[in-house]
């Protein structure tokens, strides 16, 4: 029998308001794999995000999360539980240090009994934190600040990584470093959930990718088969000439 997948949405609906955005969304993330999200702006993939992470309560629909459902549950107690979620615009406090927003991403007790090997861990994935640590997280450089926020959330210890367009508006030397690092949790053990503007770099990296489109999953299939696929170049690549 094959294992349960890490994480499953079956039929989710979510919205802000009195207006619904996400339209009976399924989609599953298999352990170990990377999982991207693909469509256009407003299609619903932060959206999507948030709901699964714990920021936005979900109106219909279940997420299934290493066994367990957390279809509304606290953003801290989904945290705890093993996912971590590294929103868009970073989310970084700015006069904090290198070394305290770390810290910050140990929140789970169980994490925090182990802070010393958390923080290692997390310094040898991105040496640049370690050289850093007593800076201000708002006098760091676009890409630093995005390797702390990614950092910040490998401090607790995560199975799934949530990561909204972890290339926005980065110089091409510094997202290729970024995705260096995304490749070497992904080669750690680490599930990769991923919404990425550069949508062809993402569906080279996906095993399993969802297309999104007014709030509804349209399209699924591996990244191979996505990227090959004539419709998904068009809207949302262009010419690879």
């Amino acid at each position: 029998m094959a294992n349960p997948p890490l994480l499953e949405v079956r039929g989710l609906q979510a919205g802000y308001g009195e207006a619904q955005v996400l339209w009976d969304v399924s989609i599953t993330a298999e352990r170990g794999s990377v999982v991207a999200l693909v469509g256009a702006n407003g299609a619903g993939k932060s959206t999507l995000l948030k709901t699964v992470s714990g920021l936005l309560r979900p109106r219909a629909g279940e997420i299934v999360f290493d066994g367990r459902s957390i279809a509304g549950i606290a953003p801290q107690q989904i945290v705890a539980s093993g996912l971590s979620h590294v929103p868009e615009g970073r989310g970084l406090f700015s006069r904090m240090t290198v070394l305290e927003n770390l810290q910050l991403g140990a929140y789970p007790a169980q994490v925090r009994a182990r802070m010393d090997e958390s923080l290692q861990r997390t310094y040898a994935l991105f040496p640049r934190l370690r050289e850093r640590s007593a800076q201000r997280a708002g006098l760091m450089s676009g890409g630093e600040q995005q390797m702390l926020a990614i950092g910040r959330a490998v401090m607790a210890c995560p199975q799934l990584l949530i990561l909204d367009e972890p290339s926005m508006g980065l110089g091409p030397l510094v997202v290729e470093e970024v995705f260096s690092l995304i490749r070497r949790l992904h080669d750690s053990g680490v599930t990769i959930l991923l919404v990425e503007q550069n949508v062809q770099r993402a569906l080279r990296m996906a095993d399993r990718a969802f297309v999104l489109k007014t709030g509804r999953v349209v399209m699924q299939g591996t990244g191979p088969e996505l990227l090959a696929d004539e419709q998904i170049r068009k809207a949302y690549i262009g010419s690879l000439g």
